[in-house]
């Protein structure tokens, strides 16, 4: 076993780690605002609404990420060029993004439900009392408690979700792994290569998942 041609190699696997970080961080920002739409309306009175965000929620928990990914990496392309009329150019990268945002919004969605139902119905009693709309009452009283709750357990998700994105291998975008794999392959070292990509996980994943339980406690009510 030799890591010596792992150091020339950073320059390129800090690309791939960027484009990982990237892709993380714009599916979390995109699955919680998707998300917390879904849970509003599944707690809806609307059961039309309601009963539509379930069958969402449900469906895409009920598949493999993998799937997802490659049936988005057809569909979106297919999907523009049926609203535009015209071939428009799509990337992997944004077919990932979207594959990403649209099957997490599914979990993000379970997690804003679970804390704003752990907010006492009094407090929206209470708010109408002064005159708030529900929208109003959701957006100042009960989503700023909830998201305080629920915060630790968006961040675990998400920990999930950095893990989760090397399943971008089979569309092709150089993230971290396939970075990592690459080179290892080029240079006759892929075991080599492997290892390392494993312990950056490792050391990344288990750093986080340390810090969401400090923060767990720091926000604990």
């Amino acid at each position: 076993m030799d890591f010596s041609a792992i150091v020339p190699a950073l320059p390129g696997l800090w690309n791939g780690m960027l484009m990982t970080l990237q892709l993380m961080v714009l599916g979390v920002l995109g699955g919680v605002v998707l998300g917390t739409l879904l849970a509003i309306a599944r707690l809806s009175h609307n059961r039309l609404l309601a009963n539509a965000a379930a069958t969402y929620v449900n469906y895409f928990r009920s598949i493999p990420l993998l799937l997802v990914i490659t049936w988005f990496y057809f569909a979106v392309p297919f999907i523009l060029r049926w609203i535009t009329g015209e071939d428009t150019p799509v990337g992997a990268f944004t077919s990932c993004l979207v594959a990403f945002v649209m099957f997490e919004a599914a979990y993000f969605c379970e997690i804003v439900r679970a804390g704003i139902q752990a907010i006492p119905k009094g407090q929206m009693g209470a708010a109408s009392a002064l005159g708030m709309t529900y929208a109003q009452s959701m957006r100042l009283i009960i989503l700023p408690q909830a998201f305080r709750k629920m915060t630790p357990l968006l961040l675990q998700q998400s920990i999930i979700l950095f893990q989760d994105t090397s399943l971008v291998y089979t569309v092709g975008l150089m993230d971290f792994l396939n970075a990592a794999r690459s080179r290892g392959d080029i240079l006759g070292q892929p075991h080599e290569f492997l290892i390392f990509a494993g312990l950056m996980y490792f050391t990344i994943s288990f750093a986080a998942s340390q810090l969401v339980k400090l923060l767990q406690k720091r926000l604990a009510v």
